[in-house]
């Protein structure tokens, strides 16, 4: 007579709190974000003055409706909309341009690429006191260079004509790189088929630039113009290192902490990042709104 063993089955692992002890730092980090931001719009329904406790009341939208009848402030949002237009663009286009540089990986490639991620490794407070001192007039290794082009006395910063672009300067200089390495990502994971089939057929370089690689490209493209689009329009480091919020560069951020450091006026401030967070809000829905329509339209599904 035989005995049968029964056949061992592996015990399953209760999993227990497993799943919400690895949600939790998201879960800490929703709670970082959401408890300001509720902060933020409770005071702009303040005038609150931290100098002036006494004339702290509910005012319900007078700070909005104060800040859409200032000139300062329509000032503010034409700055910060031209910083984020030309910061974004010219880093998309250098960034394309260079991803497509370096699209074989080959050694040189490869080296080089990591080579233009040193800017983006820079803290961009860090980044534009470095090019503060470029940038000086008496001892400045840029002046001097451009003194030698012929062109004297040159603000750069210090002047309200060439403060926007010396800021655009500084951003292009340390944000590329970023658009570079998504760029660059999407176009060596793109199917080699439509590029074989192409080369076959002796269809021109442009034409398959603009038919096949650009269509493609595009859910890369919309991701890293996203990412800088919110983070450019929300720029402070790099304009408030070099100008401290002079010669006209009051973009959003800039604005809010001069409201709150300089004039104490917390309602105002408040105000001025919540109408912020709603066009980051928008301008986020339009994009992912657009990069999905384009992933159904490539799954076929659109």
């Amino acid at each position: 007579m035989t005995n049968k063993s029964k056949p061992v089955r592996p015990r399953r692992r209760s999993h227990g709190a497993l799943p919400y002890l690895l949600s939790l730092p998201a879960l800490l980090v929703c709670v970082g974000i959401i408890g300001p931001f509720l902060a933020a719009v409770y005071y702009s329904f303040y005038r609150y003055r931290l100098n002036m406790p006494a004339i702290t009341r509910w005012i319900w939208f007078d700070n909005y409706t104060s800040l859409f009848t200032d000139t300062e402030f329509w000032n503010t949002v034409y700055v910060s909309v031209l910083y984020t237009v030309l910061t974004v663009g010219i880093e998309l286009l250098l960034g394309l341009l260079i991803a497509i540089l370096l699209q074989k990986p080959t050694r040189f490639n490869n080296f080089a690429s990591i080579l233009l991620l040193l800017p983006l490794m820079t803290a961009p407070a860090i980044a534009a006191l470095m090019w503060k001192l470029m940038t000086n007039p008496s001892f400045g290794v840029l002046s001097y260079l451009v003194q030698l082009l012929g062109v004297q006395d040159f603000k750069w910063a210090s002047a309200p004509s060439t403060a926007m672009f010396t800021v655009v300067l500084v951003d292009v200089w340390v944000y590329t790189p970023f658009i570079m390495v998504l760029l660059l990502a999407g176009l060596r994971s793109l199917p080699k088929q439509p590029f074989e089939a192409a080369a076959l057929d002796g269809v021109p370089r442009h034409f398959v630039f603009f038919k096949i690689t650009l269509p493609m490209l595009m859910p890369y493209m919309i991701t890293a113009t996203l990412f800088r689009l919110l983070d450019a329009i929300q720029q402070f480091d790099i304009i408030y290192a070099m100008t401290q919020g002079g010669n006209n560069l009051l973009v959003f951020q800039v604005s809010a902490y001069i409201q709150r450091i300089t004039y104490t006026n917390l309602g105002k401030s408040s105000a001025i990042l919540v109408i912020l967070w709603a066009i980051t809000y928008a301008l986020s829905f339009l994009f992912i709104k657009q990069w999905l329509r384009l992933r159904e339209r490539a799954h076929g599904t659109a």
